[in-house]
């Protein structure tokens, strides 16, 4: 499923006019323009990352970070690629808030470190097992007990780690995409991205697969359905921060076993 942001109430051939203009003239006015119309964009995307993070991180604050990837992504578009402006700068923009995010260093070190711990944890015991691990299995691994790790798991979800807003770059390029664009976007932001995010659509389409079944359904919930997490919470019959941990802990399995295929792939 796509995002669908419709910015802009200009007719195509005025919008395609504008750009051609600021494309062959380079003025800032028409930028500005450009800013204007798209700036929906950025507090669409600053919203949807917000809905993520700690209550302490100000969306105004997302929404100015957004704005200079929305910036940028004005500044490098191709209006002759056979992709939408939109989709491309919903990567720049989603891209350019957590490269700020993370450049303050918001998320403690502690929780950073948990989170790598269980993401190996769980990388290590679905390749042993040959199945996805329980929580009792993954929590012997790491060596805590069931209730440290759902502490955990509530303190990770509260960072951007537990989401799909994880950035990769396939390689020789210096474009990134967010995991979460291999789900919700069906054109590849580059023609040379084709095959790539391909592949990484079936990676990601197996990882999805073989979650077990409620964090499976919390993954499609939330991100094909969009229901938020309490909305979950009610479908399932549970609380909104045991949602949270279902989330938290099928982004780490999805992120193991991509993390794993790529380790595979190197080693090939």
């Amino acid at each position: 499923m796509a995002y669908c942001v419709d910015v802009s109430d200009k007719p195509g051939n005025e919008m395609q006019a504008l750009w051609r203009d600021y494309r062959e003239t380079g003025d800032r006015a028409l930028r500005d323009r450009l800013i204007l119309t798209y700036a929906p964009l950025v507090k669409f995307v600053a919203g949807r990352l917000g809905a993520t993070l700690p209550a302490h991180v100000d969306e105004q604050d997302l929404v100015s970070y957004g704005l200079l990837g929305l910036i940028g992504a004005i500044e490098r578009f191709d209006i002759d690629r056979e992709i939408k402006f939109e989709t491309y700068a919903i990567t720049r923009i989603r891209g350019a808030i957590i490269d700020e995010l993370r450049s303050l260093d918001w998320v403690p070190r502690s929780v950073r470190t948990r989170a790598r711990e269980i993401e190996r944890a769980i990388a290590d015991l679905e390749r042993r097992l040959h199945r996805a691990p329980t929580d009792e299995e993954i929590a012997a691994k790491v060596g805590v007990t069931i209730d440290e790790l759902e502490k955990s798991l509530s303190d990770i979800s509260r960072s951007s780690m537990a989401a799909l807003d994880e950035l990769w770059a396939p390689s020789g390029s210096d474009d990134r995409i967010a995991m979460i664009d291999m789900i919700e976007d069906e054109d590849a932001p580059d023609p040379a991205f084709a095959l790539e995010q391909s592949e990484m659509n079936e990676a990601l389409g197996d990882a999805i697969a073989g979650l077990p079944e409620r964090e499976k359904l919390v993954v499609t919930l939330y991100y094909y359905e969009e229901l938020t997490l309490r909305e979950i919470g009610e479908v399932l019959g549970v609380t909104e921060s045991r949602v949270s941990q279902l989330h938290t802990k099928a982004v780490l399995r999805l992120k193991a076993y991509l993390s794993a295929g790529v380790d595979d792939t190197a080693e090939s």
